[in-house]
């Protein structure tokens, strides 16, 4: 897939973050709950740990749920629509709504595996703080981004850690992890990123329609893409539909449902649970010429192909 221009610049990490002590906790406690390259399950559910030794040879596509991911160690490049993400120690990445992208980790090795901290984030919990925090004395910003990046914040590196360290105490999870995902979130509304997560919270703002609207395609998307349906179901016009799912995703509804489409014709794939023409049919096409062409748009190779290279690796 050809990669298209950084819309984000890099710029040098500072040097009292990477050689803060939480940062280096974070990464030692990462590592040592990671027993091999992959995305790792926790036993509090909202949390999970991604490990890779080395730089990634493909990117990998997926959808992005909402929430906050940390790198302790190691680099990453998320690609949404034709904008490009880079992070790594320096900053975070923070989600709002559920987004199809592609990731590739840039930097790893062996000796200095790349290690990331996810915690999903739940529109209910940060609803649930915002109606207790004081009134806001502005208006809500319009939609942005549904991704975006903020600096490090010793005070959220400080928070995983202690998240981190629960893990150690499974006993305390239930009584004192809600406690620590709330000084989180409070965290984050607090940031310049408050007013995007603020959106998933405020009832009938544009971003909790559209994030409506993104919750319908993932349930229907192998039905024929009906914008007016989408709108009715979102309390939108089709034109602001349009308008704020553009903002939002960086895409519009139709090539959302697109890669929603494409996303789990692969996995039926991979699973071997379907051939290639049985696979797009199963996920709303009609003509296979047209699901081949689409997949090879989307991940750099026909379907039987990539499945292959997918397997091989």
């Amino acid at each position: 897939m050809a990669q298209p221009p950084s819309t984000s610049s890099h710029h040098a990490p500072p040097a009292d973050v990477l050689r803060s002590a939480p940062l280096r906790e974070l990464a030692q406690r990462i590592e040592r709950s990671t027993s091999g390259n992959g995305v790792h399950a926790t036993a509090w559910p909202p949390l999970t740990l991604a490990r890779a030794d080395a730089p990634a040879a493909m990117a990998t596509v997926a959808v992005q749920e909402p929430s906050l991911c940390l790198i302790a160690q190691g680099g990453k490049q998320v690609l949404l629509g034709s904008e490009v993400f880079e992070y790594d120690a320096s900053r975070h990445l923070l989600a709002s709504v559920d987004l199809p992208v592609t990731g590739r980790v840039t930097n790893a090795s062996t000796a200095q595996p790349y290690l990331c901290f996810i915690l999903r984030l739940e529109p209910l919990e940060i609803a649930t703080l915002v109606s207790e925090l004081a009134p806001m004395t502005h208006a809500l910003p319009a939609p942005a981004r549904g991704l975006s990046l903020g600096p490090a914040d010793p005070a959220l590196i400080e928070v995983a850690v202690r998240m981190m360290r629960l893990l150690d105490t499974p006993d305390d999870l239930p009584a004192l992890a809600p406690l620590l995902m709330r000084e989180l979130l409070y965290r984050l509304l607090h940031s310049d990123q408050g007013g995007m997560l603020r959106h998933m919270a405020v009832a009938d703002s544009p971003g909790q329609r559209i994030s409506r609207a993104i919750g319908w395609l993932r349930t229907h998307y192998r039905q024929p893409l009906r914008i007016d349906t989408i709108a009715q179901y979102a309390h939108m016009s089709p034109s602001s539909l349009h308008q704020h799912f553009k903002a939002i995703t960086a895409m519009s509804p139709l090539q959302y449902q697109k890669q929603l489409r494409l996303q789990e014709a692969r996995r039926l794939l991979l699973a071997g649970a379907s051939d290639a023409a049985g696979a797009g049919h199963a996920v709303g096409y009609e003509s296979p010429s047209q699901f081949s062409r689409e997949y090879r748009r989307l991940f750099g190779a026909p379907p039987l192909r990539d499945i292959a290279r997918l397997r091989a690796q």
